[in-house]
């Protein structure tokens, strides 16, 4: 196979693997892939914590329990740590957050043709050839957009809540930099909300990508390195360094979900003490 031969299929091979399942949603493009598995694992991780909670007893804990708890103990703490209100909506949120991004940046140790192989079993190759399906949620934009967009509308609920209406429309034109002169108030009016507005957007805008652009990295380098060892004669090098980097990326694949869930946590609490 010529170098340029090889260039062009294993670009085939990334396009193909970075191609969504979709479907046309009220004249939109909807990603029917990360929809279904977000859905499908936020449901899996719901149920496996009331299987938990419902066989928790007060003697010694299996190990599933013990597991369960030390993950809700050390989020509380960081809840408890960040959050000095009433932590009976963030700490179930926080928890909620930290074991579903969980969830869905763990879908990228799958191997890469396993949804292919298992297609193209069931229904032949020509099938598979055509069939679409990225199975890692967060590599997806819309997925993370449409996350840090919620925690973006939980943060102006907070801050309306603890301010009030007038109370957060007031501070968006006198902070950060206050002035008693009601002249110089309405001088620096403009630049106060433009500052704010600035700030308010960042918060959803890092929050969305910072999620996807790492899970995206990961998956595309998955990716790389299974499509430059794909012939017999690399496919040992090819284990290899997919096993290295998955045991890197074990470590990504959980910190990306605890940046995510502190984040989310001092976001709101700035967002719920008063200025």
């Amino acid at each position: 196979m010529s170098a340029e031969q090889s260039s062009g299929g294993l670009t085939e091979y990334i396009v193909h693997h970075l191609t969504h399942n979709t479907a046309e949603v009220a004249g939109y493009t909807f990603h029917v892939d990360s929809w279904v598995i977000a859905l499908a694992l936020g449901l899996l991780a719901c149920f496996l914590l009331w299987t938990q909670a419902r066989k928790a007893t007060a003697g010694v804990p299996s190990k599933p329990q013990a597991f369960v708890e030390m993950v809700v103990e050390f989020v509380d703490s960081q809840v408890k740590d960040t959050f000095h209100g009433d932590r009976r909506f963030i700490a179930p949120l926080a928890l909620t957050i930290f074991v579903w991004v969980a969830f869905m940046n763990a879908m990228d140790l799958l191997p890469l043709d396993l949804p292919g192989r298992l297609v193209a079993w069931v229904a032949g190759e020509e099938v598979a050839h055509h069939t679409y399906l990225r199975v890692v949620p967060t590599a997806d934009i819309n997925t993370t957009f449409g996350m840090s967009i919620t925690v973006f509308l939980l943060i102006i609920f907070y801050s309306i809540k603890a301010k009030g209406g007038w109370g957060f429309t007031k501070e968006l034109f006198t902070a950060p930099f206050h002035a008693h002169n009601p002249i110089a108030r309405l001088v620096l009016a403009p630049a106060n909300l433009f500052l704010n507005v600035v700030e308010y957007l960042s918060k959803p805008v890092s929050l969305g990508m910072r999620l996807f652009g790492n899970m995206y990295a990961g998956e595309l380098l998955f990716m790389l390195i299974a499509g430059l060892f794909a012939s017999w004669i690399t496919f040992l090098p090819g284990v290899i360094f997919n096993s290295v980097w998955a045991i890197f990326h074990i470590l990504i694949i959980l910190l990306q979900a605890f940046i995510f869930m502190v984040l989310t946590v001092v976001y709101l609490a700035m967002a719920h003490e008063h200025h």
